[in-house]
């Protein structure tokens, strides 16, 4: 397969958030992951998430929720997607693992990818529940609070999130785009299962080459230079 010509990695950047294609594995010398020469990456559409109070959190929906790393991004519908390689450990041969969840800030050519910078919290996402997501800030804390010490993926009422996020036919089985009960102005969390499971995981920002954000990304180390989880 030939390798997929953009600005990230015309650049050596190693960063292949919403790229569609085949990209360098990073197993090329760790044959317990297939496949070791290049991995198939493609997106998917999450929707729109909802943004009205400017400010987007990164968390674990189901541990962090609340309180993890924001970000001020302007009022206003933003597209979600997941970048989806397909590699897997020899030894479960499971597929298709979530390499990054992005929020995308603007069209546009990305020409330079660094650490995100938060208003409040780390430049990175822990992860305990082996799920990531994006959701408006003031949103996130309501919902908390909301929830008073419930667990959102199984004991929550009117419907826990277990439902979307476990059925294959909302977008896929491990993702999910859901209304929040409190919202005010449609507010939702979009969340997906976070490639190799729980860890630490940055936040990285894209940009233009006139420096203008492009997009919000949690790299979940699945490709990409130095991001490979043994």
């Amino acid at each position: 397969m030939a390798r997929m010509s953009t600005d990230l990695t015309d650049n050596g950047l190693s960063f292949y958030a919403l790229v569609t294609g085949p990209v360098p594995s990073p197993f090329e010398k760790d044959n317990r992951y297939v496949p070791t020469d290049m991995v198939p990456l493609s997106v998917l559409d999450l929707g729109m998430l909802r943004v009205p109070s400017g400010r987007v959190e990164a968390c674990d929906p189901f541990v962090s929720l609340g309180e993890a790393s924001v970000f001020e991004i302007g009022p206003g519908d933003y597209p979600v997607r997941v970048t989806i390689a397909d590699v897997s450990r020899k030894h479960d041969g499971s597929h298709e693992r979530n390499a990054y969840l992005s929020l995308v800030l603007a069209d546009g050519e990305p020409t330079a990818v660094k650490a995100a910078e938060p208003l409040r919290g780390a430049g990175y996402l822990g992860v305990d529940s082996g799920m990531v997501a994006f959701v408006d800030a003031e949103a996130a804390v309501a919902m908390s609070v909301l929830a008073d010490g419930a667990n959102l993926y199984d004991d929550f009422e009117p419907e826990p999130w277990c439902v979307p996020v476990d059925s294959p036919e909302h977008y896929r089985e491990g993702a999910a785009n859901i209304v929040m009960p409190l919202d005010r102005a449609g507010e939702n969390i979009i969340m997906a299962s976070s490639g190799w499971g729980d860890g630490c995981y940055p936040l990285m920002i894209t940009r233009a080459a006139d420096g203008a954000p492009l997009g919000l990304h949690i790299d979940l180390g699945v490709v990409g230079e130095d991001d490979a989880q043994v």
